[in-house]
């Protein structure tokens, strides 16, 4: 599955699509002998991506191919995954009372708050991505503070004012990551 994040040289944007493509002209731009710094962020979250650019650009890119996933227990065609919950007595006792079981009854919980608060998760997740990145790309650019402020008001005006202050392609980026931040018709 392809990977999309977006490189910065500094505070200079120097590519965006599919992982393989931006390491590869972040290891252009780093064999040139760039002096600032490359990050790499997914285009989802914004959570850094780190590469070893170490050797060749063909040594970079083979360290990007994915591992071959050992095979577990489970129902691994259905993406079934175990993991720890903790509940009070009374809500396993419900849960086990329920028609298919605790498993069963879980899944349906978890759908359908997925679909209630779908709106409100989209808005949240853009967010903490807006935040993410610009914690570390403007965190110390003039209006940083107040933008954050705008942003989590869901303020497009004054996240944009805010916006202007920042160098050009962080502004572009900060503005492509926090759409989904601001709900049309909102000011």
């Amino acid at each position: 599955m392809a990977r999309f994040c977006t490189a910065f040289e500094g505070t200079r944007l120097i590519a965006t699509g599919d992982l393989r493509e931006v390491a590869a002209e972040a290891k252009t731009v780093i064999d040139r002998g760039t002096l600032a710094s490359i990050l790499i962020f997914d285009d989802t979250t914004s959570e850094p991506i780190e590469v070893d650019f170490r050797g060749t650009p063909a040594d970079v890119q083979q360290r990007l191919e994915p591992a071959e996933n050992p095979r577990r227990p489970g129902r691994p065609k259905l993406g079934v995954v175990a993991r720890e919950v903790t509940l009070l007595p009374r809500h396993w006792d419900w849960l086990n009372s329920q028609p298919g079981g605790a498993s069963v009854a879980l899944r349906k919980l978890v759908e359908d708050a997925r679909r209630t608060y779908v709106g409100r998760d989209r808005l949240r997740h853009a967010q903490e991505s807006a935040y993410r990145f610009l914690s570390v790309m403007a965190g110390n650019e003039p209006g940083f503070e107040e933008g954050i402020r705008a942003l989590f008001a869901g303020n497009r005006r004054r996240f944009d004012e805010m916006a202007a202050l920042w160098p050009r392609d962080v502004a572009q980026h900060a503005k492509k990551v926090s759409a989904a931040a601001f709900p049309e018709g909102v000011e």
